[in-house]
């Protein structure tokens, strides 16, 4: 995964790191539950943080207060820990109004784990301390304050740096921009001010973003990890730093685990998975799909084009063999395509209240190049079978919205939705599986009953398309075709 997203123009969606298991892997990393919150006390970022602490001070010689030799740090992440603000509060969205009303100016961030204790293990050294954020002017003194409140001593007016409100134009003389001034050149040149006209000799430039690390002007640089967000920034011009460049291979399990092993430089970042998914759809950065091309839509065609006359062939040879062939279809995101639901309504962030707006209303297209396939495989004699994790009561909607689009053979008799919440799943299917009479049926014990009794009608289905894994597994279908889609994941 190329940090700014542009793998997904050509890694197809299975490559495409899921966003859901990007999620997982991150709270998994942070020892976060399920609503946000980070483990304070124990996780493996805390383990890793402590780790990369303890060497890096073992490393640090003691030295003479009068040789100027200078630490600087970033704030956010580096001095300031965000995890809850960025997940529990923003769901990964980044919102400035609410990171300064909410979270700057209240003075709410807690410590980075270990490094009050860093720092002042540096200081005590006979290092002097100094802070440059790219958090604007107007925030200093919250900023300070919030250090001073979680732990820090050595962080002032004098020694913190924040970057100027307002236009360019408003910048201290001592930073050089080339147009509008890059984050790199505000920090960079920052440092160059303490190194060239305040005397200083920084040994280590210590932040979480490889932005606050390029541009040169330190001795030596320290990347602490932080998957949460991506802050990219241009080099300063001329200058080649490869060593200080994200990472762009991973392995991840789609359960999230991989964030207890993987340390945090192996874990695919949120805001670039969100940029790959972005560009394999297409879509803008509101989070709009292309609808007439993307790699998606190229991906999907090759799918379809692959699948479509071999079905219809199979479902006439079928026919005229007296038999009563039939295709399985899931809805979302194999008939209807929810990505701009997904995206940018829901922001990634899955509100059942506001899907079911969208599915009660009929708002979701077609998927593309599906409706042909679909209307083919009908045509040649196949029995057409919905079957979707969409509940009864969304059961007429979702029909009217595949006919909406230009489906012609989904019928009520033949379109199978999960029980209402609460209520018993229907003896008639579900007598004899493990969830009956409890209705807690998971999803590949729910829809590998349904193709079981669809069998049981006489009916031989001969393929069974999703887009979830959950959607194939639990056989009873002579093939399985799967739909690429990385915006969600459901085991």
């Amino acid at each position: 995964m190329e940090p700014d997203g542009s793998s997904g123009l050509t890694a197809g969606g299975e490559f495409v790191p899921n966003i859901d298991s990007v999620k997982a892997t991150i709270r998994a990393y942070y020892g976060a539950n399920s609503a946000g919150i980070a483990n304070k006390v124990s996780s493996p970022y805390i383990s890793e943080l402590a780790g990369i602490e303890a060497r890096t001070l073992a490393a640090l010689p003691e030295v003479d207060p009068a040789a100027h030799k200078a630490l600087v740090f970033d704030a956010d992440d580096t001095t300031l820990w965000t995890y809850d603000m960025e997940d529990n509060d923003m769901h990964f969205n980044f919102d400035p109004v609410k990171q300064a009303n909410d979270w700057v100016f209240p003075m709410r961030f807690p410590a980075t784990p270990g490094m009050p204790d860093f720092v002042a293990a540096a200081e005590a050294k006979g290092y002097s301390i100094f802070g440059i954020t790219g958090r604007r002017f107007v925030q200093e003194a919250a900023t300070i304050g919030n250090l001073e409140k979680v732990g820090y001593t050595a962080f002032n007016a004098d020694n913190f740096y924040t970057k100027w409100d307002g236009p360019d134009s408003n910048k201290p003389s001592y930073v050089s921009c080339v147009a509008a001034c890059t984050t790199v050149e505000y920090k960079a040149y920052t440092r160059k001010h303490i190194e060239d006209d305040l005397g200083y000799d920084i040994v280590l430039n210590i932040g979480d973003q490889w932005s606050d690390l390029q541009g040169g002007y330190a001795d030596a640089t320290l990347k602490l990890p932080n998957p949460t967000y991506y802050l990219p920034s241009p080099n300063l011009p001329g200058v080649s730093e490869p060593e200080l460049t994200p990472r762009t291979e991973f392995t991840m399990r789609p359960d999230g685990s991989s964030g207890l092993t993987a340390g945090g430089e192996g874990i695919p970042n949120m805001d670039s998975a969100k940029s790959t998914v972005r560009a394999y759809y297409n879509a803008t950065s509101a989070g709009i799909s292309n609808k007439v091309s993307s790699p998606y839509i190229s991906e999907v065609a090759g799918i379809e084009a692959d699948n479509t006359n071999r079905l219809v062939n199979q479902c006439q040879r079928e026919i005229r063999a007296g038999e009563q062939p039939a295709v399985v279809f899931d809805a979302d995101d194999t008939t209807l395509w929810n990505y701009d639901m997904e995206d940018n309504a829901m922001h990634f962030n899955f509100d059942p209240a506001l899907q079911d707006v969208w599915v009660q209303g009929r708002l979701f297209p077609a998927v593309p190049g599906m409706v042909d396939l679909v209307n083919k495989v009908g045509d040649a004699g196949c029995t057409i079978v919905g079957l979707t994790g969409r509940r009864e009561p969304q059961r007429a909607a979702t029909i009217q919205n595949l006919a909406d689009v230009g489906y012609q053979y989904f019928t009520p008799e033949n379109y199978y939705t999960k029980w209402a919440s609460g209520a018993t799943p229907p003896p008639a299917i579900y007598d004899g599986t493990p969830c009956y009479p409890t209705g807690n049926c998971s999803t590949i014990q729910y829809k590998s009953a349904v193709r079981a009794y669809v069998e049981s009608q006489g009916y031989d289905i001969i393929a069974n398309f999703g887009d979830q894994f959950s959607d194939l597994i639990g056989g009873h279908a002579d093939r399985t075709v799967k739909v690429p889609n990385p915006t969600y994941y459901l085991p």
